[in-house]
């Protein structure tokens, strides 16, 4: 089943560092928007997300908050 991924970021948060590392320590490429330079993209993960805050990783639309939940999702999901 494919599934529809978007991560948000913000530029200078070490949490979606972490979470930018790890993508690309496993070769994992995945749609980014950055809410430090896109307002539509801030003002999208309040609305839908209920809240601003980064790293967010929309899963068919749905918010998975928290760095290690992130990256536990990458390995469990996205890494082969």
């Amino acid at each position: 089943m494919r599934r529809d991924y978007l991560l948000y970021v913000m530029t200078g948060c070490p949490y979606c560092v972490k979470v930018l590392r790890h993508l690309e320590e496993r070769g994992v490429n995945l749609p980014q928007a950055n809410i430090s330079t896109d307002p539509a993209a801030r003002e999208e993960l309040k609305r839908v997300g209920g809240k601003v805050q980064v790293p967010c990783l929309f899963i068919d639309g749905q918010p998975l908050y928290e760095s290690d939940d992130i990256i536990a999702y990458i390995d469990e999901n996205l890494t082969a």
